[in-house]
C-alpha cells in the first residue's frame, strides 16, 4: 500500500506512513500497519469493512 495517511502519536501529526502493510486485526477488521517517517513509531490506520 502507498500513500496511507495514519496519526503519529508521538509526533502528534499525520503523516503518511513507511512501510505501509494490510493486515487483519484479532475482531477481523483490516488495518493498516506502517511507521512514521519522522521517529519511526509504530502507526495504525484501521480501514473500513469489506462488504
Amino acid at each position: 500500500m502507498e500513500n496511507v495517511e495514519g496519526y503519529c502519536v508521538k509526533c502528534k501529526a499525520k503523516r503518511v506512513m513507511v512501510e505501509a502493510a494490510e493486515v487483519t486485526m484479532k475482531n477481523g477488521r483490516p488495518a493498516c500497519k506502517g511507521k512514521c517517517p519522522e521517529c519511526g513509531t509504530g502507526m495504525y490506520k484501521i480501514l473500513p469493512k469489506k462488504k
